[in-house]
């Protein structure tokens, strides 16, 4: 099994990830598809009049502000225009996929947060309403009888509160929590650069391999930042609960998750 995360941020070659889907699912290798679809977010909220708004917590890290109205646009765009694009380009190419959120069949459970800590002019505040929650289990039978019956499942946020609300999750934790429940041969990460880079913007100072057993060394954490950090870690913890590697991929390229097995990006092991 390979789940493969595709991110949703600008330069992201969705055709390109399908085409090389479809070869590998035709091959008979068993994979997931999770997807994100940020970027196509921001466009349409600032369209509709609702722009997008974000929270820095204390620890450094960013995340959506999500009230009633962005909770709809986010699945208006992730649930509906991004996630029937990519079933779209996989049924062309002659895949059987079937496009589900982690709300459907509580695909994505989890406990919604009752309070976000935030900070403003260096004081730490709290905000309160947030449809925001973390991924703590995942519906393994329901996506085990989709691949046995032959349909390829191409997931996404929002994930189901344990009170049935639908909360805005983390689409890598998502991913990850996946892999490590079907002990997956590998996670793909992929996304609009070709891995983790030791001086960001500069693709040729790509970070090849991270041992998890060294994952908090100064030569790695120092330079993975905000979002990166985050991706980082949940890597580690998939490593450490069975999966058997994690890749930071380029999805700008020909083959990306080919070329992400091979090798190309940063392997965390």
């Amino acid at each position: 099994m390979i789940v493969v995360k595709v991110g949703g941020s600008e330069g992201i070659n969705y055709e390109a990830v399908a085409k090389d889907a479809a070869e590998l699912w035709k091959s008979g290798q068993r994979l997931i598809l999770v997807h994100g679809g940020s970027s196509e977010t921001n466009k349409i909220a600032e369209a509709l009049g609702h722009p997008p708004q974000f929270l820095t917590h204390p620890g450094g890290l960013t995340s959506r502000l999500t009230d009633r109205k962005t909770l709809e646009i986010f699945e208006m765009v992730y649930c509906g225009l991004v996630n029937k694009r990519i079933v779209e380009l996989l049924q062309r190419e002659g895949v059987n996929a079937v496009g589900l959120s982690g709300l459907d069949g509580r695909i994505f459970e989890g406990k919604r947060k009752e309070a976000v800590k935030y900070l403003e002019n260096g004081k730490i505040k709290i905000h309160r309403g947030d449809y925001t929650g973390s991924v703590e289990r995942v519906n393994t039978a329901l996506l085990t009888l989709l691949l046995e019956a032959g349909y390829l499942p191409v997931l996404t946020p929002p994930a189901v509160s344990y009170q049935g609300e639908a909360i805005n999750t983390d689409g890598d934790t998502a991913a990850a929590m996946l892999a490590t429940a079907f002990k997956a041969e590998a996670l793909l990460l992929l996304s609009n650069v070709p891995g983790l880079l030791a001086n960001f913007p500069d693709e040729s100072s790509l970070i090849q391999e991270i041992p998890a057993a060294r994952v908090n060394d100064p030569q790695y954490m120092s330079v993975a930042q905000g979002r990166m950090k985050k991706k980082v870690l949940g890597a580690v913890e998939a490593v450490q609960g069975g999966v058997g590697r994690v890749v930071f991929g380029d999805a700008r390229i020909e083959n990306p998750i080919s070329a992400a097995l091979a090798g190309r990006g940063t392997v965390v092991r």
